[in-house]
C-alpha cells in the first residue's frame, strides 16, 4: 500500500511532497492535467466505463462514462478558460483525496472543492464531490 500526502499550499508544520506519486495519484494527476486543457479524450480516458460521480454523502450525479462525456462536453463550452488548481493532495492506496481550487473564469465564479477519487482496475471507478 502506498501512502502520500502532497501539500502545494505550503505551511507550517506539514508534510510537503512525497518523491514518488503512488499509481492511483498518478492517474488522478493526468485526470486533473487533461481537465485543465479541456481534452475531452484524454480526460474520459481516466474513468471506467461504469464511473460513477456523486455529491459527497448525497445523490447521484453521474453514472457511466456517457452521462460523463455528456456533462463535460457541456461544462468545456460554457466555460473555456475553467481551471482547477490543486490546494492539497492525499493518496492512500486506490483512495486519492484533492482539495481543489475551482476558477470558472479570470472574472467568474471561484470555489473550492474536495474531490475523492476511488481507483479500481486503473482507472476512475468513482468521484465524491463536496464543494464549498
Amino acid at each position: 500500500m502506498t501512502a502520500s500526502i502532497l501539500n502545494v499550499a505550503g505551511g507550517a508544520g506539514v508534510m510537503h511532497a512525497v518523491a514518488a506519486l503512488s499509481p492511483a495519484a498518478t492517474l488522478v494527476q493526468r485526470q486533473l492535467d487533461t481537465y485543465n486543457a479541456q481534452d475531452l479524450e484524454a480526460f474520459l480516458d481516466c474513468y471506467a466505463e461504469d464511473c460513477v460521480i456523486a455529491d459527497l454523502n448525497g445523490q447521484v450525479t453521474q453514472n457511466g462514462k456517457a452521462v460523463i462525456r455528456e456533462r463535460y462536453t457541456a461544462m468545456f463550452a460554457k466555460f473555456p478558460e475553467n481551471r482547477a488548481v490543486l490546494v492539497n493532495r492525499i493518496a492512500n492506496g486506490n483512495t486519492v483525496i484533492d482539495h481543489e481550487d475551482v476558477i470558472r473564469s479570470p472574472d467568474g465564479e471561484r470555489f473550492f472543492a474536495i474531490a475523492i477519487y476511488t481507483i479500481a482496475g486503473g482507472k476512475i471507478a468513482r468521484v465524491d464531490f463536496a464543494k464549498a
